[in-house]
């Protein structure tokens, strides 16, 4: 039997398909059964999503649950490394792509859903926040080419000639097959402001919990002449997150003080953040020569695959910048003018270098796991090599991740075990606020900044 072009047990094990194309003989009986561990690692990653993944109701992050799709971007268009924000009343678009690994393209459909400021459905109906049908078909579609997976490449444009947006606000698009629409294939998150709101911001590493050491501490100002709000203290909601980090979002209710129509956020504990560290990249742009931090690289039927190098702990060495891009990917085939298309899928080894943990789950945090702590994103401890590893099936491109402890029955990770926490650290913080009026039935995002810190 084989399952996705893979026998149960190949006959070739890694280690000696690695040996193979060194033009060695391995007779290292331990090196085999290694190969034969890592071998099942990717059978099991390939596999397992299609089984543990479905869509909840309740779950509004980003996220696929077929595992027939892959690469779910949602980008600004025109800016590929914006937050996905964009204006109400403006030109601006919001792109959302992904894949289908297919031979031929599906008739699949959207819908939107509006979202109150912590991402649960607001309640508003269809008419209170678009104008046009929230019905949209999914017509924009390409196929791959010079591909050794197959693949059916999507793009959704929105505002569009069906569905333009009436009120600002957080939004959920959903695909699902055109006759079966409580089928949830996926799902991406974007927001619409209002851009009324001013947002002063700034960060320090000179917080209230530490002095140039682990944290960074944001102080904001916000503006709301142009609004006319009765309460500033509590019709404003602020809510701050870090490198588009959800486990870690912090929510501000009230100001520490107010002036006419401004609000002072200062000195709050809730805007004291781990510092963290600089993403890892790595980059997979060639299938026939090893790109940033990857090991090895050859074919195995189906799929092209790239071993990284091993990674090491950060936490217990010194601070070293790296230019990054606060966890986004960004899709490349160093030979092509048109990657969403000729970019291959390869199946891409992580492993890290540290003692089997029992207090905390090992998890890759990056766009590209939708920041979701779930068995797509989840390290497996492997005995026989003494490394937490994973093998994910992803679209040739470069890579910004992390590794996050999160411990036993918390969604929230911690990057002090494994990447450690550097004042120094250059974040991307994006402040949202927002506006609930009294009598209306939903949350305006009426401004929006982004704030750098160390710049």
């Amino acid at each position: 039997m084989r399952i996705f072009g893979f026998n149960p047990l190949p006959a070739l094990p890694y280690s000696s398909y690695r040996c193979a194309i060194e033009g060695k003989f391995c007779a290292d009986v331990r090196s085999h059964r290694i190969g034969v561990i890592r071998i099942f690692t990717i059978l099991l990653a390939v596999l397992l999503p299609s089984v543990l993944f479905a869509a909840d109701v309740d779950d509004t992050l980003n996220g696929i649950f077929d595992a027939r799709f892959k690469t779910l971007q949602v980008k600004v268009e025109g800016n590929d490394y914006a937050p996905p924000v964009i204006t109400l009343g403006t030109d601006d678009r919001v792109m959302i792509s992904f894949d289908e690994l297919s031979e031929e393209h599906s008739y699949l459909r959207y819908s939107l859903v509006h979202c109150n400021a912590n991402w649960q459905p607001s309640g508003l109906v269809d008419s209170e926040f678009i104008d046009g049908f929230n019905l949209g078909d999914v017509e924009e579609y390409e196929y791959s080419q010079l591909t050794k997976v197959h693949y059916v490449h999507y793009t959704i444009a929105l505002p569009n000639d069906e569905v333009r947006f009436t009120v600002s606000g957080n939004y959920l698009l959903r695909v699902f097959p055109e006759n079966d629409p409580e089928n949830i294939l996926l799902q991406a998150r974007f927001m619409v402001s209002e851009a009324k709101a001013m947002i002063g911001a700034s960060v320090t590493s000179r917080t209230d919990v530490d002095y140039n050491s682990a944290h960074q501490q944001l102080s904001l100002e916000v503006d709301a002449s142009k609004l006319n709000v009765q309460d500033m203290y509590n019709d404003l909601k602020v809510i701050v997150s870090q490198n588009s980090r959800v486990d870690n979002e912090v929510v501000v209710e009230k100001p520490l003080r107010v002036s006419l129509n401004k609000a002072y956020y200062e000195h709050l504990s809730p805007l004291v953040f781990k510092a963290g560290n600089e993403y890892r990249r790595m980059e997979t742009v060639s299938v026939t020569y090893p790109g940033m931090h990857i090991e090895e690289i050859g074919y195995r039927e189906p799929y092209y695959y790239q071993v990284l190098e091993t990674d090491k702990l950060r936490s217990i060495g010194q601070y070293l910048y790296d230019q990054t891009q606060f966890g986004r990917f960004t899709i490349r085939e160093y030979n092509s003018s048109q990657s969403d298309i000729e970019a291959d899928y390869v199946l891409t080894h992580f492993s890290l270098e540290l003692p089997e943990q029992y207090e905390y789950g090992i998890f890759l945090d990056g766009d590209f796991t939708h920041r979701r702590f779930d068995p797509e994103s989840r390290m497996v401890y492997n005995r026989a090599t003494g490394l937490y590893e994973k093998s994910l099936l992803l679209k040739q491109g470069a890579y910004n991740y992390q590794y996050l402890a999160v411990p036993i029955g918390s969604m929230s990770g911690a990057t002090a075990p494994i990447e450690g926490d550097f004042y120094e650290t250059v974040n991307e913080y994006l402040v949202k606020v927002y506006y609930h009026r009294p009598g209306e039935r939903y949350d305006r995002l009426v401004g929006v900044a982004v704030i750098y810190s160390g710049k």
